[in-house]
């Protein structure tokens, strides 16, 4: 029964982790590209201020669960799952975070022509930990059923 209630969050968690950043990867950036570096600048800081506790419990949750059924169950698969999903925070960290901090930054004006340059900079960035994401969720989905 634990393992079951583990497993099932260790799911949600990356699941819901997932869907959230492929949202945000096809359809909230492109969107707010598409309306302009001024309205993405403004748009970014309080978005972000509301994304981030989110991604940070889900991703902390998904692995933290995850990490828990392979130590209940010995899996290897649980492992490598987790190690998927925990690969989110160090890209998030080294790759996304420092553009997030500029565009966060006070004196930055959203309306200045680095806006959209770092916008543009931020998309491929998390689209990869889309793609992660994506994976830790898809397996974590296979471990469930027992393979």
């Amino acid at each position: 029964m634990l393992v079951t209630v583990v497993s099932l969050t260790a799911i949600f968690s990356a699941g819901t982790f997932f869907g959230a950043a492929v949202y945000i990867s096809v359809a909230q950036h492109p969107a707010t590209l598409a309306a302009g570096a001024g309205v993405g600048g403004r748009f970014s800081p309080p978005m972000y201020r509301r994304a981030a506790p989110m991604q940070i419990f889900l991703a902390l949750a998904g692995t933290l669960s995850g990490a828990l059924v392979w130590v209940l169950t010995g899996s290897t698969v649980w492992l490598s799952e987790t190690l998927f999903l925990v690969s989110v925070i160090p890209i998030t960290l080294l790759a996304i975070k420092p553009i997030n901090d500029l565009l966060l930054d006070s004196s930055h004006d959203p309306d200045s022509s680095d806006t959209r340059n770092l916008l543009c900079r931020w998309g491929p960035r998390h689209a990869a930990r889309s793609v992660v994401s994506g994976i830790a969720f898809v397996l974590y989905l296979y471990a469930s059923i027992g393979a």
